[in-house]
C-alpha cells in the first residue's frame, strides 16, 4: 500500500498531486495514484475529462484508504460491524473522514484499540454456565468482551481524532 506515491495526508495532498500530474500531462500516473489512495477508476476518469474540479472529498478519500486496508486484512464477524461503523461516522462527521485519511493512522491501529479494550480483564464478562451448555461448550469458564456500538464509537472517535498512537 502507498508504495509508489507514499501515503497522504489528506484528500488535499491527494487533489494537489492529481493537479500536477494532470497539468505535467502524465495521465498513467494520475491513474495509478488514484488506485494507489483507493480513489474509484470513474472518479480518475470524470476528473481527466473536466467533468469533476477534484480528483476526490474527504470522504472518497477516507473510503478509498479504508478500502485498501481491508483488503489488507480481510475483516470478518464483528470486524466487518466496526469498518462499517467508522465508514458511517465518517458520512456523518468530516472530522472523521478526514482522521481516518491521517498519515500513522490505520484501520489495523483502530481493530487494535477496539481489541485492547476488549480483552482487559475489567471489560471481560462470564457466560452463564446453561448459555454454554446449550452452545455445546464443554469449558469450565468463558467470558466474552465486545464493545456496545456506543462504546465502540468512543473507542473509534478516540483513536482516530486523539493522539493515541501506540
Amino acid at each position: 500500500m502507498f508504495e509508489k506515491f507514499g501515503e497522504m495526508n489528506s484528500y488535499e495532498e491527494i487533489n494537489e498531486l492529481a493537479e500536477n500530474l494532470f497539468n505535467e500531462g502524465d495521465l498513467a500516473s494520475l491513474r495509478e495514484m488514484a488506485k494507489e489512495n483507493g480513489i474509484p477508476e470513474e472518479f480518475a476518469d470524470l476528473y481527466i475529462s473536466g467533468d469533476i474540479p477534484t480528483i476526490c472529498d474527504a470522504l472518497i478519500a477516507a473510503n478509498g484508504k479504508l478500502d485498501l486496508e481491508c483488503e489488507g486484512i480481510s475483516p470478518k464477524g464483528i470486524m466487518v460491524d466496526w469498518v462499517e461503523y467508522i465508514r458511517g461516522q465518517c458520512v456523518e462527521h468530516q472530522a472523521i473522514a478526514l482522521a481516518v485519511r491521517k498519515k500513522g493512522k490505520s484501520l489495523k491501529g483502530c481493530i487494535t484499540e477496539l481489541l485492547r479494550w476488549s480483552f482487559k480483564q475489567e471489560n471481560q464478562f462470564p457466560i452463564e454456565k446453561d448459555i454454554l451448555k446449550a452452545a455445546g461448550v464443554t469449558a469450565n469458564r468463558v467470558t466474552l468482551g465486545i464493545p456496545d456500538m456506543g462504546q465502540a464509537k468512543k473507542i473509534i472517535k478516540d483513536y482516530y481524532t486523539g493522539d493515541n498512537q501506540k
